[in-house]
């Protein structure tokens, strides 16, 4: 199974043109991948320095055919012509995808720094080995405290999802809202965390859980045990980033650790103001 995760900046590379076949194109060109997980997908938002009304969930799956795609809105807004703009994350499978939940995020207030609403994608897909959950989300830049909040809910959705998948649950009728559906402790979140690998968060996310719910790794330390993290900002864009550093993970349960081969970050493209981290797992 191989996995990318990336923040394409609603498809705005480094020269200020927006240009979704550029992202497909780089997908492609960086391998040939099972699950896409995206951050700041724009839908109907002309708003965004460079863009245009369009909607990129649906000119990426033109562009990248044979995945399904998992879109989700933190941003939700009237457009002023009786529609809707929208700005959030998206997950596109080539593996069978069982449910998709979309997780809003906590956003206490903080009226001294500029925010958003986030949202985390989750979506079960079942790989060679069986299910796992794949969660894609973007945390709050400004606010460290409302990021901070993020990574507790974050943290709060893995260990509700691990008390489902103890305990069995009744089959329902089929085709019902009611039917069993798979809801598995493996899991991999991955996306832009604001973040560095030093911050408090990042430690948050590693730390262990009550009880037996399997925590989270850090899959490039797995990956590299010795090596700091790939930049994954600040390389071709310093306005946000005042030097390069990693700002981009991919967090692993105990099951999935074990199936690391490499995370590799690609630092050439120019295509966004972040670079794409790339997951491999050994079957």
């Amino acid at each position: 199974m191989r996995l990318l995760t990336w923040n394409i900046q609603w498809c705005r590379g480094i020269d200020g043109k927006v240009d979704a076949s550029r992202i497909a194109r780089t997908i492609r060109g960086l391998g040939n991948f099972d699950v896409l997980c995206l951050q700041e997908v724009a839908v109907n938002f002309p708003g965004l320095a460079g863009n245009t009304s369009a909607d990129q969930v649906r000119q990426l799956s033109s562009l990248l055919p044979g995945y399904s795609a998992h879109f989700g809105a933190g941003t939700d807004v009237d457009d002023g012509h009786e529609g809707r703009s929208q700005f959030g994350n998206v997950i596109f499978s080539r593996l069978p995808v069982a449910q998709v939940y979309r997780h809003m995020l906590p956003w206490p207030a903080d009226t001294a720094k500029p925010s958003m609403q986030r949202v985390a994608v989750e979506a079960v897909v079942r790989a060679e080995w069986g299910e796992v959950r794949v969660i894609t989300t973007h945390l709050e830049y400004y606010s460290a405290r409302q990021r901070a909040a993020q990574v507790e809910a974050l943290r709060a959705l893995h260990a509700q999802a691990c008390e489902h998948a103890a305990l069995p649950r009744p089959p329902g009728d089929a085709g019902s809202p009611f039917a069993a559906t798979p809801r598995p402790a493996s899991a991999i979140i991955t996306g832009d965390f604001n973040l560095r690998p030093e911050d408090p968060g990042h430690v948050r996310m590693n730390a262990l859980f009550e009880g037996s719910i399997p925590r989270f790794f850090d899959a490039w330390r797995i990956a590299h045990p010795d090596v700091p993290h790939a930049p994954t900002v600040g390389i071709f864009e310093t306005s946000f980033a005042e030097r390069p550093y990693c700002f981009d993970f991919i967090f692993v349960t105990p099951d999935i650790a074990g199936r690391v081969e490499t995370v590799a970050v690609d630092g050439k493209t120019q295509a966004s103001d972040h670079q794409p981290v790339m997951l491999e797992l050994r079957d």
